[in-house]
């Protein structure tokens, strides 16, 4: 019976079907056909377990980063930013894209979202690039691919939700994506570089002298220093131990707010009532999602799910290597079929218990499921971040997808390739800060 479960739960999520529901439909067959002798099992027992594993702290702070990054989008945060990184790389060719690459870094550190990174940050880029040049296929699949470092460089919301899932350190699992966000916007620099090489039309700003890059630096280090606060809040915050993820969140919120209406001026009351039903929506929607699933993956484990599927692996081959590999190409394909936060919720119970049985740190598989969400929001046919900027850009879908295969080839591949083979090299920080094994 849990095969057709599992069948009804794809079947579902091709057919669009909205993701709680499509969960729901699966808990359903297994609680009328489920268990020894498809007898089914009692929804009384599963409902209390739902409430309870819904009693956390740590999923308070999904929803204030929600709010974070939907003030920052509308309190013209994020364009102080991009002046300031514009000072020491904007003057090259390809600059430009690589002001805005480290602009969705750091939006990303603060929102966690990476929707809301490309609203803010493609919003403000997309002009400057058309103006520079740029193909607008190109440039709208360069900030969507750069918005996704939101969910590599912390904090992020799938993170949150893994490490409640899994039972991890919230903290351990931010540490281990670090690294391969750091890898992913040096490749991501390099390759929008070498795609431009030949690229006459691109127009690079005067170059400018030390001393110039300098008084430069100073004014608009100035102009940008209540947004510069907030990511080093934030992030100062968790790393030293001063706040917790959620306290972090809730001072993000309350220090964005004054910035985004006095500072800056790009908030005001109505916008900010807006903010507030919008991520209302949002959140309810995840909690309603994070419900269902919490029930479905009771219902998987007490058939035993992930044994299954691990036995399935090992038919293909017992090397624990290429199990992961096999890992990854299903984490891929998941992602080529819903949004992030529906793979981690819907995978997670089944894959960790195999990932902890083949003898790997749960720290090092939250890193490879942070890439994997990063490369499924721009995987299509769902790749909901890639039509997002290609709506935000004006550019067809078409154009987009070359310049966004060469991104996914030479950027997001290698850097899967090095965070599931190189186990230190995701392990590395989580070691040296939180003492997590090798």
């Amino acid at each position: 019976m849990i095969y057709v479960a599992v069948v009804i739960l794809l079947f579902c999520l091709v057919l669009g079907v909205p993701v709680p529901v499509s969960f729901m439909a699966s808990s359903a067959w297994l609680i009328f056909f489920g268990g020894a002798g498809g007898v089914g099992y009692q929804a009384s027992q599963l409902l209390p377990y739902g409430f309870t594993q819904m009693n956390s702290v740590s999923l308070i702070a999904i929803a204030l980063f929600i709010i974070a990054g939907g003030i920052m989008e509308r309190g013209k945060i994020g364009e102080k930013l991009i002046d300031l990184v514009d000072v020491f790389a904007g003057s090259r060719r390809g600059g430009l894209g690589t002001v805005g690459i480290i602009s969705c870094a750091v939006f990303g550190s603060i929102s966690g979202a990476a929707c809301a990174t490309l609203s803010c940050i493609g919003s403000i880029m997309f002009p400057r690039l058309r103006d520079a040049g740029y193909p607008r296929g190109h440039a709208a699949a360069l900030m969507s691919n750069a918005s996704l470092l939101g969910l590599l460089i912390p904090p992020n919301a799938t993170l949150i939700i893994f490490a409640w899932i899994g039972g991890q350190s919230v903290l351990a699992c931010f540490l281990s994506t670090v690294a391969p966000g750091l890898l992913t916007i040096l490749l991501l620099s390099l390759v929008n570089r070498r795609l431009l090489r030949n690229n006459d039309t691109i127009l690079t700003a005067k170059q400018r002298t030390l001393a110039e890059k300098t008084a430069l630096f100073k004014k608009r280090a100035w102009l940008a220093i209540p947004a510069l606060v907030l990511p080093v809040m934030v992030l100062g915050g968790i790393y030293g131990g001063i706040m917790t993820t959620t306290e972090a969140a809730a001072a993000a919120v309350l220090y964005a707010i004054p910035v985004g209406m006095f500072v800056y001026r790009g908030l005001d009351c109505r916008g900010l009532v807006r903010v507030i039903v919008e991520s209302s929506v949002t959140t309810g929607v995840i909690m309603i999602m994070l419900f269902s699933v919490s029930m479905l993956s009771r219902l998987y484990i007490l058939e035993n799910l992930p044994g299954k599927v691990l036995l399935l692996f090992q038919s293909v081959s017992e090397n624990r290597w290429i199990i992961m590999f096999m890992i990854n190409v299903f984490l891929v394909i998941m992602g080529m079929l819903m949004d992030d936060i529906s793979v981690v919720v819907l995978t997670t119970p089944i894959l960790m218990p195999i990932v902890m049985q083949l003898g790997f740190n749960p720290i090092h598989y939250a890193a490879i499921l942070g890439v994997n969400t990063g490369l499924g929001c721009i995987t299509p046919p769902a790749a909901p971040v890639l039509y997002l900027g290609g709506r935000l850009a004006n550019a067809p879908i078409n154009e987009m997808m070359k310049p966004t295969l060469w991104f996914i080839l030479l950027c997001w591949f290698p850097v899967l390739l090095v965070t599931t083979y190189v186990p230190k090299f995701a392990l590395f920080l989580p070691h040296v800060i939180l003492g997590v094994p090798w």
